[in-house]
């Protein structure tokens, strides 16, 4: 199983709208059972999942003192993926989160004050040793800032191709406990969500690339 943390110090940089999309998407596309975790006070991703008919994807309530137990209990049960949804927050909690994780997603929005929050975040996930992904999001396709804002985020690691544009689908589909594509299956949104999914599971492929050529460095 892959746990996936989604966090930012940054409020309002849609960490909620990145966990319940991917989720999604993730079982839609075949690749396994896709589990949800809230460590969050504010409850966003469970009022979510609360307003959700659909089954799946399912959220696992558990205190954070037991949320390494929780993950190997998902693992036994057949989990794929499980994404955790954090505080904005430079806390200790979120630092007890972030070594849990095989990767972290960065969500920041295309604007000057979430690059200057950004340096804390990717502080405390370095010092984790934990593989990162930035995702741009609420963007506006053609604006120079979002292309700006790529270039800067380059500089302390990876940025997904792939980014969330400020569309209102998304909007109404995290109210009414669904994603953009259950709601339009051929919308841009749905496109975006696609390629953001694809973007994330490549980079588990390189990093099972990254350790196979360790080991043969290693052996000679």
């Amino acid at each position: 199983m892959k746990t996936i943390v989604i966090t930012s110090q940054k409020g309002g940089s849609g960490k909620t709208t990145l966990a319940a999309h991917l989720a999604v998407e993730a079982e839609r596309s075949g690749d396994g059972a896709a589990w949800l975790i809230d460590t969050d006070q504010q409850a966003t991703l469970t009022t979510w999942h609360d307003r959700r008919e659909a089954e799946t994807p399912a959220l696992f309530e558990v205190a954070l003192p037991r949320l390494p137990q929780a993950l190997a209990q998902m693992e036994t049960e057949g989990a794929a993926y499980c994404f955790i949804d954090t505080a904005p927050a430079h806390s200790e909690q979120n630092k007890g989160v972030i070594q849990l994780a095989d990767l972290v997603l960065i969500p920041v929005r295309p604007s000057p004050a979430d690059l200057w929050a950004v340096s804390s975040t990717v502080e405390l996930v370095k010092d984790a040793g934990k593989p990162l992904l930035f995702i741009i999001t609420q963007a506006k396709p053609q604006a120079s800032i979002t292309a700006q804002a790529i270039a800067a985020l380059s500089q302390h690691g990876r940025v997904a191709q792939a980014f969330i544009a400020d569309r209102v689908p998304y909007a109404v589909a995290i109210t009414g406990g669904r994603t953009a594509p259950e709601i339009s299956p051929r919308s841009p949104a749905a496109e975006e969500i696609a390629a953001l999914w694809q973007d994330v599971k490549s980079c588990f492929n390189e990093s099972s690339k990254e350790a196979k050529r360790k080991r043969s460095v290693a052996n000679g």
